[in-house]
């Protein structure tokens, strides 16, 4: 037993945005359970999901490639995930493994797992409340002893739905942090949320009747992150029962973060703004990685399956895009990233370049909140990007888009392919090109809870 490999958690927080985690300091303590495994490993305090939103994301998380190395740029990739690369899961098998997947079943970012495992993780009981954490529990606790039973080592992915939407938390976690009253008829925050006709179905069908105060949700949206807390503390405790708490890689991490109240992107993680692209990254291995460390350095999310294998000490002889992040301080100028290409295909085609102190945004197509074509940010001085100052900072502008052009054209060269958010033109399934904000505000529509299900999978949304 002494040669076994590690196994591997690895929990992919779908729409879990950093800042709203106690273990980086909310002041909401929605994450006490993940804090106390954040303080037995290493906790990454810049990390980042630079193409969003899901598909292409696990689409880094699960190859260690770039949108250009994997050419995965849109939420409804057409086609499945490239023959030119790898994912963990396959690398995984080929090294003795037994791979099992929970909640991400025909994706296709998902390819190479051995089982596949499903659970109910949008529509609400007679309650109106989803309890999606605990029926991931139902599958993922008798599957982690079914490969705990087993000789091989094992990757055990589980993707956690309790921070996207809907935000239904049960009792008593829908008010944990919220005491007012959600009905205040004086109140009128959520009007133009109910106002924002692209959405608008979508939100009325989970948001109870009658609430006016965007706080709320919002609290729902914290009390979902609690909740899920509470519900991952059974499977650490379950890891423990079973012996296997030392040979087992813990990693937390999530595909994107999410926009609650700003920037007109009401309760969804479309736009380019941090809010959307803070994601956590927390790596627990006893013996192997120093407890209770916390790095400023940046990092993003095609780093993670680098990391993994050089930790649990597999080479897989690919060039991966992402750096292993356990790499000796002396080595610390090697890789080091400080500036990241941001791309998005999620209710719009943008994309745009961020440094530690500006954010360009660049639209490709005209988006359905009628935003400018270019939008700049000062993140030192306005770091909520609130105030955008392209008119203003024209030679900033000039500046960040040549960085962003020569990345690309670097980029393109390397892999010999165009950029994927050039050619994804059909990345919402309309089959055309919007020629103007009000033909995309008019085209997109999320009807209710099922179509929006099955955005996530290679089906089509009912609505279509």
């Amino acid at each position: 037993m002494a040669s076994k490999k590690p196994n591997i958690l690895l929990f992919g927080i779908d729409s879990l945005r950093r800042d709203h985690m106690s273990a980086y300091g909310y002041s909401r303590l929605t994450t006490p359970h993940l804090d106390k495994i954040a303080a037995q490993g290493v906790l990454y305090e810049k990390h980042f999901s630079p193409g969003i939103p899901t598909t292409p994301a696990y689409a880094s998380m699960l190859t260690g490639m770039d949108v250009f190395g994997t050419d995965v740029v849109a939420l409804r990739h057409e086609g499945p995930l490239g023959g030119h690369v790898r994912t963990l899961p396959e690398v995984l098998a080929e090294n003795g493994y037994n791979t099992s997947c929970v909640g991400f079943t025909g994706n296709p970012s998902s390819r190479g797992f051995q089982t596949y495992l499903d659970y109910e993780s949008w529509v609400p009981d007679e309650s109106g409340r989803t309890s999606k954490a605990q029926n991931l529990n139902d599958v993922a606790i008798p599957e982690l002893e079914r490969l705990a039973a087993d000789d091989k080592p094992f990757l055990l992915f589980m993707r956690h739905m309790d921070p996207h939407s809907p935000y239904l938390p049960p009792a008593p976690f829908e008010r944990m942090f919220y005491g007012k009253d959600e009905k205040d008829p004086a109140n009128d925050s959520m009007a133009p949320v109910y106002d924002f006709k692209p959405f608008a179905d979508f939100l009325k069908s989970w948001i109870p009747e009658g609430v006016t105060d965007e706080a709320y949700v919002s609290a729902q949206y914290d009390g979902a992150i609690a909740y899920m807390d509470a519900c991952i503390q059974s499977i650490f405790e379950k890891l423990t029962a079973l012996g296997l708490e030392e040979d087992t890689l813990v990693v937390i991490t999530s595909d994107h973060g999410e926009t609650l109240y700003e920037h007109d992107c009401y309760f969804d993680h479309h736009g380019l703004y941090d809010c959307t692209l803070v994601v956590p990254l927390i790596i627990k291995f006893p013996g192997r990685i120093p407890a209770g460390t916390r790095t400023q350095d940046v990092s993003v999310i095609s780093d993670i399956m680098p990391t993994l294998l050089d930790l649990i000490g597999i080479d897989s002889g690919i060039s991966f895009d992402g750096r292993s992040l356990i790499e000796p301080a002396a080595s610390e100028d090697a890789g080091r990233i400080s500036e990241l290409y941001l791309t998005e295909c999620t209710w719009m085609r943008k994309h745009g370049w961020r440094t530690p102190e500006w954010k360009l945004i660049c639209a490709l197509e005209p988006d359905f909140h009628f935003k400018p074509e270019v939008e700049l940010y000062n993140l030192i001085q306005d770091p909520e990007e609130n105030n955008n100052v392209s008119e203003q900072e024209p030679e900033v502008v000039a500046l960040l888009t040549k960085r962003m052009e020569e990345h690309i054209a670097r980029r393109e060269e390397q892999t010999g392919r165009t950029n994927p958010i050039y050619t994804n033109l059909n990345w919402h399934g309309k089959g055309v090109a919007f020629t103007s904000s009000e033909q995309a505000y008019e085209s997109l529509h999320i009807g209710n809870i099922i179509s929006a299900r099955s955005l996530q999978t290679k089906e089509e949304a009912a609505s279509k």
